[in-house]
């Protein structure tokens, strides 16, 4: 059950992700800056304290006690992984939802999956996964195949992508939805943010003593030994500073650099609506980490809870694109071969979800022990 749980929960975190750009196409007249940083403050600072003090007694207390070192790595990930979120926005600008989260969210995903593995290799910790230890178990070949399916379905995504272009380079731009699609500087983009955005996951993996003690407080409140639901949302608020940091920097330079500061007054907008839509945004996209931290407190913050999160993702941001049209005046060929690339992340999905239940299945001690233990 408890792999079940933590399942559906990445797959509600991967659809608020897939889906919280689909806000922002409401927004009228304000250049992307605008609407993004608005969006950004609800994603980055307000929402997730209120997150964190909804379900955590005494966060803060939590961050003072944390050592500052620790505190000051959380936040520098914090700070790449908003690079990467901010050329996340820019992607699927130029390439459109489904192919532009397709590419970023895979490249994310292999770094993100294995990059912690290789480096608890170097440097073993309790209860961390090791690619060693990934390479020599049943459950460890399941995930591992499971990457390397995921990036499979990504290729095959991304060579609909380039079928796409060919098409709509044949009809004519007047048959791209996407009038800002280029899909040359969209790929550059959807690069840096793929690498960039994995350090989400090293940001979680370096603040991880943060969730532990909200894990322990939680235990000894309430007599348990069952894992808190909750406990990532306390690393949250200090990695997304970081985010915030960098994406509010650079769209300030944005708006200055195109005289856009007036958006956010300009009456000849629709104000009112312009700041409930990109609030509605920043506060869906916060909802994946809210739900991608209770997965993981049933799966554990490795490569298996990470590649789940962005199988997910990958999916619902493509069926998105089908629904708003993103592949219209495709040929068949281009389309087949996307259902193909999307087939295969599904296959990814239940190959990674096989070896979290056969690992969860070796890691579970028996009814009678779990009683005595709960006495």
């Amino acid at each position: 059950m408890e792999v079940i749980f933590g399942v559906i929960f990445h797959f509600i975190g991967g659809f608020a992700s897939g889906s919280f750009y689909i806000p922002y196409k409401k927004v009228k007249g304000w250049a992307w800056e605008s609407f993004w940083i608005v969006g950004g403050i609800f994603s980055w600072l307000i929402v997730p304290p209120v997150a964190a003090w909804l379900t955590i007694p005494h966060f803060m207390e939590i961050i003072k006690a944390t050592n500052g070192g620790i505190l000051g790595l959380t936040y520098f990930f914090g700070l790449l992984w908003g690079i990467g979120g901010l050329t996340y926005g820019l992607g699927v600008r130029y390439l459109g939802v489904s192919l532009g989260s397709t590419i970023m969210l895979g490249l994310c995903s292999v770094f993100g999956a294995l990059v912690p593995a290789v480096y608890y290799q170097f440097s073993p910790q309790d209860g961390k996964d090791s690619i060693g230890l990934m390479a020599s178990t049943e459950w460890g070949h399941y995930v591992l195949i499971g990457i390397i399916t995921c990036v499979v379905g990504i290729i095959i995504c991304g060579r609909a992508g380039t079928l796409k272009e060919r098409d709509l380079s044949k009809e004519g731009a007047a048959a791209n939805e996407n009038k800002d699609y280029r899909f040359g500087m969209g790929l550059l983009v959807a690069i840096v943010s793929g690498v960039l955005s994995a350090c989400f996951n090293f940001g979680q993996e370096a603040g991880k003593v943060m969730a532990d003690n909200a894990n322990h407080l939680w235990q000894v409140a309430h007599h348990t030994t069952d894992s808190f639901l909750f406990q990532n949302n306390v690393i949250y608020v200090v990695i997304l500073w970081g985010g915030l940091t960098t994406n509010f920097i650079w769209c300030m330079i944005l708006n200055a650099r195109n005289k856009t500061f007036g958006d956010y007054s300009n009456k000849q907008t629709p104000l009112l609506k312009n700041y409930i839509f990109s609030a509605l945004a920043g506060t869906t996209w916060f909802l994946q980490f809210f739900f991608y931290g209770m997965g993981a407190s049933k799966l554990g913050n490795g490569a298996s809870s990470w590649i789940l999160h962005m199988a997910f993702i990958i999916l619902v941001a493509n069926i998105w694109g089908i629904v708003l049209k993103e592949w219209k005046g495709v040929s068949k060929k281009a389309l087949t071969t996307l259902i193909i690339g999307i087939a295969v992340i599904i296959l990814s999905v239940l190959l990674v979800g096989r070896g979290n239940y056969i690992h969860d299945q070796l890691n579970t001690p028996p009814k009678t022990a779990q009683i005595e233990v709960n006495k």
